[in-house]
């Protein structure tokens, strides 16, 4: 198993990418530390997994970070991979968005990887050993209308994550990106339309739905040391709607 008792934080972990890439890893032999704000279901995920930790949170608070790392090395001594996978996506249009809604966007989509990786980032450098994985998006190659706090809170998360590989690479600790694509989950029903899920589907290559389980592979490759050549990059899942 190309995660036997490693141990994995991942955050978003209740549902879509997030649970997805809890059950691979999970079935590849990791350890695993669950975070979301949706408590009931985080617990179930955890429940359902051989060795699972469930712990409600809000990943804008570096305390509740704090809260789960110190569990995990209390538990293990240390952790492997970080999976940074939490994040919002409404639409709004630019000049009709508050600062509010500018800010939540930056502050879950990109403020909340700054917290978690101040909380994991000492202990792997301890060790000279770690694997992070940032979730952003496809749409920071392609620009979306209705979309552009969002688009800007993944492309920082590309960002941050080219230039801590920079800072990293010393310690042996590993930092990647993946840009999904349009992904086949239930919060993506819940603000596109058939019509536009099939039009995304138009511009890919492979004919069919990027589902969660396509990510969380990705995730297990950047995880794994079949990844320990790579740092700093971004690798695309949209069934090749961009090629980058």
């Amino acid at each position: 198993m190309l995660l036997e008792e490693r141990v994995a934080l991942v955050t978003g972990a209740a549902t879509g990418i997030g649970e997805a890439v809890a059950r691979l890893f999970a079935a590849e032999g990791a350890h695993l530390f669950l975070l979301d704000r949706d408590s009931d279901g985080c617990r179930e995920v955890a429940e359902s997994l051989p060795s699972a930790f469930a712990f409600a949170g809000d990943v804008r608070s570096a305390a509740d970070f704090a809260r789960v790392v110190e569990a995990a090395m209390a538990r293990f001594g240390r952790i492997d991979a970080l999976i940074n996978n939490a994040g919002i996506y409404p639409r709004q249009t630019f000049l009709d968005m508050t600062e509010a809604q500018w800010d939540e966007m930056q502050d879950i989509n990109l403020k909340s990887m700054f917290h978690s990786m101040k909380s994991v980032l000492p202990h792997m450098m301890a060790r000279r050993a770690g694997k992070i994985v940032n979730i952003s998006s496809v749409t920071f190659h392609l620009g979306m209308a209705t979309l552009t706090h969002y688009v800007a809170s993944k492309g920082g998360v590309i960002g941050l994550t080219r230039s801590l590989a920079r800072e990293m690479g010393a310690y042996n600790i590993h930092l990647n990106c993946i840009t999904p694509g349009a992904i086949k989950t239930a919060a993506e029903a819940k603000v596109v339309t058939e019509e536009q899920a099939r039009d995304f589907m138009a511009h890919q290559c492979l004919q069919r739905r990027i589902m969660p389980l396509d990510v969380a592979r990705a995730c297990l490759f950047l995880a794994s040391e079949l990844s320990d050549g790579m740092t700093g990059q971004t690798l695309n899942v949209d069934g090749g709607w961009v090629m980058h």
